[in-house]
Parts: structure tokens; sequence; C-alpha cells
């Protein structure tokens, strides 16, 4: 989850003029035909702009609308907005004739005095306080004098949050009337790249907006422009009402070549976080559901037809169960059953036949929900590897058995225990929604309103959705101890896939080098370890784009998160917390120019010649109005033991073991054998076809095996060349942890039985589970099977202009100590102990090359003195070793010949 409270990921933005004034006569509306817009009691609206900018998320809104009053008498103009929710108001200016009057954010109580002192004097005043779904409404009204103009001047910011894989700006378009320039443009721009754009309306035919709408983007910036004509607003040709009356809607995403994302800015920085393709984590769910009287109808029918298409989406890992309450507390199953097909259609059966009646017992249904939750894992009866949800809907106030919503949410709180978290929907309007707000956010979760439209089924279905696949539990996001200060939140219980976590700080030295970032979760699988490294010198260079984004946006997007974080907290705070916690957020509210729940805007306007007060306020939640070879490579260690003095479980770092061996420059997957005893290694060739799969390791007791796939070069027929071939894939995998990994030069794939995480060489992040660690991090690979068997594997990445080559893979062993002495396999049989002998160094056919004798494994050997590389601390350059290279496919070295290693398929 992005924050503690639910990320709705949505920029909704309305520009909407309303302008009222007195009747004109018909003869008067006549004289004005002449007018390019439309004019409407004697005020011509002639622009309206709406002018976007997002930079890393945040977005800066202004919505300008200017108008001009063409009658012979004073008239009053209404400019109305409404914005999203979730949105701050930084500014509000008036400008009247080439007068400016600008609004001030002030604290509440200071500016409520104001406003109270402008009502007492019978001066005109206006109290902004309306909230809808998404939007909430900002208005204000000013008499404009004959023949002058207005301008009204907006200024909003929103930190957009991640919400079903996209960003989405959710613009609705009223001007209610002609406007000569309409316009509304975006500019993004992401450091991480856009990946996605488009834009639509509803309130337009394809080919008029294919005119009116251009959408581009390149790299990391997109842009959107929409400019209907005069024309194309009219809802006919000789009408003067306007077209454009509906939803504008921009969505985008951003390359997620890694799966976090740091940037830092003028010392503050801040933290992407949204991982891909890691399989989804079993939910254990319980619905805790309102069957009260006052259910009945339309809401129950609404809710049964959720519940339906929910089960439809249920996943067969999952585990579920139904808890009704009214003044009883009634269950479907005892305990939490598998989503199996066939209770899957008993569940739908007992949807079906849900009746609503009696009182509303809250705190029975909850606590009944609960214990089922805590029983079932306590008991082992769901998958270890999964985790917990409850959801509650109701329509109304507890009225039976514990009523007070204080003594309420001690027994959910106590019970939970901070175990899973809790999410409370409210049916309609006649419930304490601060009491399940309060409630779901003490308990990791949040509270949703389902509003009585026709559409609440669908409004079930969709929060269902949002909690339907998560991907980590038990989150946490850390940083270099004494680095940072002022952090945000950076802990979370879940992760849900198509979300996004974002981190914000300051830096305690602004001159530091280099910046690191961890998260930790628990996987579907197995635990997650994420790196993100951010050189700072490289980070200054990229984010040079300035005339292209806003200011100091990390920290205001910093100042923005931690006021949201503030005032959430503030909710379920008593006492002295409750007044540090208000203080910090006045302060923050204050300092940034945000209008909060602490915080109004005072604007000043001119009004017969008096100045007049009217405050914009942010309304609460209840609704007002409503190229070289690959590489093989082995270290042995001949008495099969581990280095002196270390212990059992030690896990080496192969990045610090000394440089042994390296593959060659000039042949075929190069074996390299390094024997410490002897301070020198052999080395050897495969000489086969591509698309042969080769058994490099094989050891049954352990259940390990390796295999490598052979690639070639791309040869024309006419090259008589023999063609070098490498790995182009290996399949490492372990019977006995029922675990596999497919390692290509494009993506890593692991299975642990059927669940299957994908990653890419770009991330870095470490896996982990019983007996297994797997840690990626810039174009290597570590992997450990328990405390003696690591292998590491470099992905070699060619030149884009070399046409011939393709990307490949380097493998090496490091340690081997653990495995059997039944291992085997081209690499595995020199896990055993075995001796050598080299006699009789002589120049050969290469001057620089000497031959000598070598004799092992009772055979005696012509072999040649050369040099190979070992890639593993840098996959471009890599360090030059010596060793002895074996002819003829390593045969005399080997134990028998190569094709008997030679093996159907890669697992």
């Amino acid at each position: 989850m992005a924050s503690a409270r639910w990320p709705c990921l949505i920029l909704a933005l309305l520009s909407s003029l309303a302008v009222s004034g007195f009747p004109r006569s018909p003869s008067r509306q006549l004289g004005k035909r002449s007018l390019p817009g439309a004019v409407v009691n004697g005020i011509e609206v002639y622009s309206t702009k709406v002018s976007c900018k997002v930079t890393s998320r945040f977005a800066h809104n202004v919505v300008t609308t200017r108008a001009v009053n063409h009658a012979d008498t004073a008239k009053e103009v209404s400019f109305d907005v409404e914005l999203p929710k979730t949105a701050f108001i930084t500014n509000f200016t008036l400008t009247i004739d080439g007068v400016t009057y600008p609004g001030n954010v002030k604290e509440k109580e200071v500016a409520k005095k104001q406003y109270e002192k402008a009502v007492s004097q019978d001066k005109t005043a206006g109290l902004v306080k309306a909230s809808g779904r998404k939007l909430e409404k900002f208005t204000v009204s000013v008499n404009v004098a004959a023949g002058s103009k207005v301008t009204f001047e907006l200024t909003y910011e929103e930190l957009l949050k991640r919400h079903k894989g996209k960003y989405e700006m959710y613009l609705k378009v009223q001007p209610k009337q002609l406007v000569k320039h309409f316009e509304i443009t975006a500019d993004i721009f992401e450091p991480q790249g856009i990946s996605t754009l488009d834009a639509e309306a509803s309130f337009i035919t394809n080919d008029l907006l294919g005119s009116a709408l251009t959408k581009s983007f390149s790299g990391k910036k997109g842009h959107v422009s929409f400019k209907p004509s005069l024309d194309q607003q009219r809802s006919c040709p000789t009408c003067t009402d306007s077209l454009l009356k509906g939803d504008f809607i921009i969505t985008y995403d951003v390359n997620r070549e890694s799966p976090a994302n740091v940037q830092i800015v003028n010392g503050y920085f801040v933290h992407f976080f949204a991982p891909q393709g890691l399989p989804v984590v079993p939910k254990n769910v319980v619905f805790v559901i309102d069957v009260s009287g006052s259910m009945y109808g339309r809401k129950m029918e609404q809710t049964k037809d959720a519940l339906l298409k929910i089960l439809d989406d249920i996943k067969e890992d999952d585990y579920l169960n139904f808890v009704l309450f009214s003044g009883d507390v009634t269950t479907w199953k005892d305990s939490l059953v598998q989503a199996t097909p066939e209770n899957i259609q008993k569940a739908r059966e007992f949807v079906r036949n849900i009746r609503d009646q009696g009182m509303t017992n809250i705190n029975d249904g909850l606590l009944t929900g609960i214990s089922m939750l805590n029983k079932a894992r306590e008991e082992h009866k769901v998958p270890e590897r999964s985790t917990s949800i409850i959801i509650m809907l109701t329509d109304g106030d507890a009225n039976m058995g514990v009523s007070k919503p204080e003594k309420i949410q001690e027994n959910v709180r106590n019970a939970i225990g901070g175990k899973f978290p809790l999410y409370n929907l409210g049916f309609g309007n006649n419930l304490n929604y601060n009491f399940l707000e309060s409630m779901a956010l003490e308990n990791h979760g949040l509270a949703r309103r389902i509003y009585e439209d026709s559409d609440a089924n669908l409004q079930l279905q969709g929060f269902y959705e949002e909690v339907a696949n998560p991907l980590l539990t038990s989150v946490e996001v850390g940083y270099p101890e004494n680095a940072i200060q002022d952090l945000t939140q950076n802990t979370y219980q879940h992760f849900y896939d198509g979300s996004e976590i974002v981190v914000a700080g300051r830096l305690a030295d602004e001159d530091m080098n280099s910046f690191r970032a961890d998260v930790k979760g628990h996987g579907a699988i197995n635990d997650l370890t994420f790196t993100e490294e951010v050189d700072m010198k490289e980070m200054e260079e990229a984010l040079k784009e300035r005339d292209y984004i806003f200011g100091n946006y990390i920290e205001r997007l910093w100042a923005y998160l931690t006021i949201e974080q503030l005032l959430e907290k503030r909710k379920n705070a008593q006492g002295k917390e409750k007044e540090t916690l208000t203080a910090q957020a006045l302060d923050l509210s204050l300092k940034y120019h945000f209008v909060t729940p602490l915080t109004s805007m005072v604007v000043t306007k001119p009004e017969d010649n008096e100045n007049q007060t009217a405050i914009a306020d942010k309304p609460g939640e209840e609704p007002v109005d409503a190229v070289t070879p690959s590489t093989a490579y082995l270290r042995v260690h001949p008495t099969g033991a581990r280095r002196r003095g270390e212990a059992p479980g030690t896990v080496r770092d192969p990045r610090s073991q000394p440089l042994l061996c390296v593959p060659s420059v000039d042949g075929d997957p190069h074996f390299i054998i390094q024997v410490p005893e002897k301070d020198d290694a052999i080395c050897f060739n495969i000489d086969e076809d591509p698309g042969t799969v080769l058994r490099l390791i094989q050891d049954p007791v352990t259940g390990l095996t390796v295999n490598g796939q052979i690639i070639g070069e791309k040869r024309s027929s006419q090259d008589s060349q023999p063609r070098k071939t490498y790995f182009g894939k290996l399949g490492i995998a372990n019977a006995h942890l029922d675990f596999r990994i497919e390692v290509t030069p494009e993506r890593i794939t692991l299975w642990n039985g059927a669940a299957q995480s994908t990653f890419s060489w770009l991330d870095t992040v470490m896996v982990t589970q019983d007996g297994l660690s797997v840690m990626i991090n810039k174009k290597n690979m570590v992997v450990s099977f328990g405390d003696g068997a690591t292998f590491v594997v470099v992905l070699h990445q060619v030149w884009k202009k070399q046409p011939n080559h393709h990307d490949f893979l380097g493998f090496y062993v490091v340690d081997s100590h653990r495995m059997s002495t039944q291992t085997h396999g081209l690499l595995g049989q020199f896990f055993h102990p075995f001796d050598f002998k080299v006699s009789d160094i002589h120049p050969g056919s290469d001057p620089t090359k000497p031959d000598a004798t070598m004799v092992v494994k009772n055979h005696r050997l012509t072999v040649t003195r050369g040099s190979q590389k070992d890639y593993r601390k840098d996959a471009s350059i890599g360090v030059k070793v010596a060793c002895w290279f074996v002819h003829d496919n390593g045969q005399g070295l080997i134990d028998g010949i190569h094709s008997d290693y030679i093996v159907p398929d890669l697992f």
C-alpha cells in the first residue's frame, strides 16, 4: 500500500465556471450574437485553461478562467472548481482590471474569526464546504463592474497514487457555455521514463476528439493537449450551449526495469517501490456483512450482486468465510474453507439466500470474524505463507450488544493485535463514518464510503479488486543509519499488485556520494530484499531538466506526504500526542501554503469599494452535498572441507573470493577447474551444436542439478568459419525443495512448485526461503543452497553493433563442500579430490602458448598454456588467470566422453 490510507490513485480535476447575473431582455440577447463565444446574462467567459504539470507523480495544477462583463451594469460571476479530495489547495488569486487580490493560508481558527467578522458586518462572505465521491467543490463569487474583466486562478497540488497499475488524471469538464479559448494541457516528467500514455473523453465523438486532442510521449516526457474549437464545442450547429460536459481522462505509467526508483533533489529524496512479476500471496478473507433491517431492498440486492461477482474472482489458493450480523451473528461455515470450485458454488448459494433482519450488532460480528482468522492461523489450517484480511460492510450505527464506538474499537484492536488489516465499508450516509475510519486506521486498514447509487455493487467489487492481489506482506523500507531524517511512513502490512509504496525524507548529509535503500518483505514463496543504490553525481545529471519541472517538487512532495500521514495518525491520537501531531501538521501546512483540515484560505476581494472575505476550507469526509565466450567455472576444495575457522553455516559473498579463473576469449564454453592445492587451473572447451543441453552438476543425494543450453553465433551459410557457441540458458533445480530457476540473458524466472516469480537483470533483489537464497545485483546472480553450495551467474551483454553475437551467460561454482560424493556432471565430477602433474613444458605451435604433458586420471595428455578471464566482478572487463588447456572436448580429463553429458532438456 502506498500509505496508511487507501491509495485512490486518481487526479480528479474539474474546471467549471458558473456565471450568474440579471436576466437580459430578448433584444439585448440578439444584440450580442456577434460575440465569438457565448454570452450569458451579459457575462462572456472567453478563456478557460487547465494546466497540469506532473513531476515524479507530484501534480501541480493551475485552473485559470477569464471573463468579461459586457453588460451596462455590474454582474456577479461565480467561479466553481471541483478538485480531488486528496489534493491541497495552495493558492488562489482574483485579478480585476489588472489588480490582483491574493488568497492567504491561515490557521483555521484565525480564518474563522475573520470570516465571522465579515458576516457580523453584513458583508458578503462565502464558506466553501462541499464534498462528493471523489471531488470537493471550491466556489467564490465576485461582482464585476460594467465593461470590466476578471481572472480567477486556482492552484492545487497532489501526489498521484498508483491504482491498478496506472496513474490517472480524471478531469471533469463542464464550462457550461461556449468558451473561445478552452484548453487542457498536461506535461508529465518521469525520470524512470514513461511507458504508456493515453487520453479519452466521454462527451465528444472520436472523430472530433482526434482533431482536438494531441498526445505524445518519449523517454521521460509526456504531453497531452485538448483544444476544442467553438464549433467542436457546440452541441448542435446553431447552439450556444457547450457539448463539453463529462469526463476527460489521462492515464499513464512509468518504466519499471527496476522495482524501485530513488530521486534526490536539494537535500530531499523520494523512494518509489512497485515490484512486478511476483506471485500473489494467498489470502484468508472473512466478509462481515450487516444484514440488519436497514439493509432491506436495494442495498441488500447490490451487496449480494457484489459478493457473487467477488466469488467469481477469488483464487483457489484462498480461504474464505462469511459472517452475517444483525441482532444475532450467523456464519456460513464454522471455520475458513478453501476456495475450491465446489466450495465456491456452495458459497454462491449461501449468498443468494441472505435476508435482512433485526438490529445492528457490529461488535459481535467483527469479533466472530477476527476469531475465525486467528484460529485458522493458530491451528495451521491455512497456508503458512498466506495473509489474512477482514472486510466489513455496514450501513448504520451499532444499536445491539456493545454499542459504544470506543468500546467496540478497543475490543477489535485487542482481538486483531496488529496481525492483519481491517477494511470498513460504510454504505450510505446514515452511519458514523468517523468511527469506521478510526477503527480501520488503527488496525492497518482503511475505510471507504459506498455511495447509494446505481453502481454501488461496482463500488464494492472495485474495492475488493484493490486488495485481491497482495504480493508482499510485512514490508519494511530501510536506509543507512544516521543518513536520513524526517522520514515518512516506511513500514506497510501489505503491498498490493498495481499499487506503489512511496517513502520520502530529508538527507542528513547533502554531500554524501551515494545513497542506498533496501526494501524487505515476505512473498508468496520466499522472503525478498530489494536494493537500490544511487550515485549522487549520476542523479544530479539525470535531473537537470529544470525547465520542464517545477522547482522544489521533491520537498513539496515530502511535505504533502508528511502532512497526509500526520493527519491520519491524529485521528486516533489522544492528549499530548494529538496536540503534537496537530502542531506538526499545522506548521507544515502553513509553511508550504497548503489548505488542509487545519488551515483555511482567506480570500479578500473588492465589493462595492469595501473589502469582503471568502474562506476556502478543506471539507471532511461527511458529505455536505452529497562479447566473450561464456564460462563454466569451478573452484575445487580437494579435501571437501570448508575453510579453516569457518563455521558450518557460513555463506561467503562470492564476489569477495580470490579471482581464480576466467573464461577464454576465443572459443566455445570454457570449463575452468581451479585447484588451490596446486595453485593452478585446468580448462577445456565443449564443441557442440546450438540447442544442445549439457549436464553440468547432478547430485542425487541433495537433489541439486544444473544444466546449460548452448546458443551459437549468428552466421551466414557462406561462412566457413566454425561457429562459436555460448551458454544461452541455465536451469538450476533442487528436487527436494521443489525449486527451479531458469536463467536467460533476458530474465530470471523462479518456481516454487507451480508458483512463479520473474525478475530482470536490472533488479537488485534478494530472495530467501528455508535452505535457499538468491541475490540479483547488477548483472550478477548468486544462488546459495544451505551452507555449502554457492553458484554465481554472470550476464554478458555484447556490443549491440556486433551483428553475429548474442548476449550470453557465465556460470561459476564458488562453494560445493556440502555436495555429496555421488555428485557428477561436467563440473560436478570435479567436486571430488583429484590430482594432476605437469611436465615437459616446451614450445608449441603458438610461440606465445607453450605445450606440456599432463598426467591426470591415469591419462597422459598434451595440454597448452593459456589464460582465461574471471568475470564475476565485472562482466565487461574481467581479470586474466592462467590455466592448462585440455584439447578434444576435455577427453582424458572428464569421465567418459563429452556426449555422455548431453541431456534432453533444461530440467
